[in-house]
């Protein structure tokens, strides 16, 4: 069965963690979750609150994480994901983290990204003359990072397929899935 890794930590949203996992599995990928450590995962909440300026966050649910970045052979994996949350903020400075994302991207395999996901990917340094989804916010982020922000749900640009936030899921995971398929299709 080909394998799927999920790129995330403590903080990452549950919604932007869970529903790539399991949509997956559900179309016969193995799905590995990797993090700066093997241990339990504290993941959260992000929800919106009219009258604020931006999310506010709750506790969500927790999970094991499969394998620690640096045990990863990327070439185990045939795509990646890096979920938002605020796990993007600090897996960002993993090297592990940022040379598995630097595999997919050499190796034009997919990736999807999400929310505060583009944050690993600009420091891996693969954002440069791309166009990037993510969380409205961090805009500027994805242009300091040499990329081009595009504000949409379902972004493709090559091997990449960037979104939003949760409410995206729709929109990201069914280009995420049409790439996937079309590349590695499930026999």
């Amino acid at each position: 069965m080909p394998k799927v890794i999920i790129l995330t930590g403590d903080a990452a949203e549950t919604l932007e963690v869970f529903y790539p996992y399991q949509r997956l599995q559900e179309a016969g990928y193995d799905v590995d979750i990797a993090a700066p450590q093997k241990k339990r995962l504290q993941f959260v909440v992000h929800d919106f609150v009219d009258g604020f300026d931006t999310y506010t966050e709750k506790l969500g649910h927790t999970w094991e994480a499969d394998v620690a970045f640096a045990d990863v052979n990327p070439a185990d994996y045939i795509a990646a994901v890096v979920p938002g949350g605020r796990a993007p903020e600090y897996i960002r400075n993993d090297e592990h983290a940022r040379r598995i994302v630097r595999y997919f991207f050499d190796a034009d395999e997919p990736v999807a990204a999400l929310c505060h996901g583009p944050l690993l990917l600009a420091a891996a340094g693969v954002l440069k003359g791309r166009t990037s989804s993510a969380y409205p916010e961090l805009g500027v982020d994805v242009e300091l990072g040499g990329g081009v922000f595009a504000d949409g749900g379902g972004v493709v640009d090559g091997n990449l397929v960037s979104g939003r936030a949760w409410p995206d899921h729709p929109t990201w995971m069914r280009e995420f899935m049409k790439l996937l398929s079309a590349r590695h299709p499930v026999e």
